[in-house]
C-alpha cells in the first residue's frame, strides 16, 4: 500500500465509511481496467456504502422489534385454515393503514396462524423503515407492573407509545387483574390516532369483557377506540401445531 492509499484509508476510517475502506482496491482496479469516469467510480462507492448501511438499519430495527422470529407471508400455509380472507391479508402487508395509524386484529383460535402473520406483519414493517415493537399482553402488564413499582412507569408507558406499530399478542389468554386492565387500556387508549396497533386474540369482542377484569365500561371505551380506524382478520381452523396428531 503506497504512503497516498495509508492516508486515504485512514480518513475513511476516521469518516465512518468501511464499505470504501474495504472495497476501495478492487473498485479501483476495476475502475482502470473499464476507464470508469471519476464520477462512476465515486458513484459506485458511495451506492454500496448506502447500500450497507440501509441494510444494517434494517438489521438494527428488526433487533428492536424483539420479533420471537422471523416470519413472512410467503411462508404462510395458506391451505390449512378453515376461513381466511387472504386477499384482506395480503393487502395489510401493503402497510397503507400505517399512515392513518389505522390498528389490525387477528381473531381466532389456538395455532391458526395469528401469530406468524403478526410476526410477518412486523418484520415487513422493518424493512420498510417502520419502527416496531412485539410483545404479549401478559409482558405488557408484567412491565408496567415492575415499572410502577420502581417508579418508572412513565418511562415504560413511553416505550409502549414510541413505536410506529405496536403488536400484542396472546391477548386473553391469560387472565389480568385490574392493575393489567388498565393499564393496557391506557396503551391501546394513548396509541389511538398517534400510532398503529396490532392485536392477535382468541376470544371475540363480545368476550372482551372477560379478559379486561370483567369491566364493561372500559372493554367498551377501549373498543371505541381500538376499532375506529381498523381491520378485523377472523380466522377459523384447527391448530396448525396438533396437524400431525390431527392426521394420525
Amino acid at each position: 500500500m503506497s504512503m497516498t492509499d495509508a492516508v486515504l484509508v485512514k480518513h475513511l476510517e476516521r469518516l465512518q465509511l468501511p464499505y470504501f475502506v474495504q472495497l476501495y482496491p478492487d473498485l479501483l482496479a476495476q475502475a482502470v481496467r473499464e476507464s470508469w469516469t471519476h464520477s462512476r467510480f465515486l458513484e459506485q462507492l458511495a451506492a454500496g456504502e448506502v447500500a450497507r448501511r440501509d441494510e444494517a438499519m434494517i438489521a438494527r430495527r428488526i433487533k428492536a422489534a424483539h420479533l420471537p422470529g422471523i416470519k413472512t407471508l410467503d411462508g404462510f400455509d395458506w391451505s390449512w385454515p378453515k376461513k381466511i380472507n387472504r386477499a384482506q391479508i395480503q393487502h395489510l402487508f401493503r402497510l397503507d393503514f400505517v399512515p392513518p395509524h389505522g390498528n389490525v386484529i387477528l381473531l381466532g383460535g389456538v395455532g391458526v396462524g395469528k401469530t406468524h402473520l403478526a410476526i410477518a406483519l412486523a418484520h415487513t414493517a422493518c424493512l420498510q423503515g417502520k419502527t416496531t415493537l412485539f410483545t404479549t399482553a401478559v409482558d405488557i402488564v408484567n412491565s408496567l407492573a415492575a415499572a410502577q413499582a420502581t417508579g418508572g412507569i412513565k418511562r415504560e408507558m413511553a416505550r409502549l407509545l414510541k413505536p410506529t406499530i405496536l403488536c400484542i399478542d396472546e391477548l386473553g389468554y391469560l387472565p389480568i387483574d385490574k392493575f393489567g386492565a388498565d393499564g393496557l387500556f391506557q396503551v391501546i387508549s394513548q396509541r389511538y390516532e398517534r400510532g398503529s396497533t396490532v392485536i392477535t386474540s382468541n376470544r371475540s369482542y363480545k368476550q372482551w369483557p372477560e379478559v379486561f377484569n370483567n369491566d364493561s365500561t372500559l372493554t367498551s371505551a377501549l373498543l371505541d377506540r381500538l376499532l375506529h380506524h381498523a381491520e378485523t382478520i377472523v380466522i377459523e381452523g384447527r391448530s396448525y401445531r396438533m396437524r400431525e396428531q390431527i392426521e394420525i
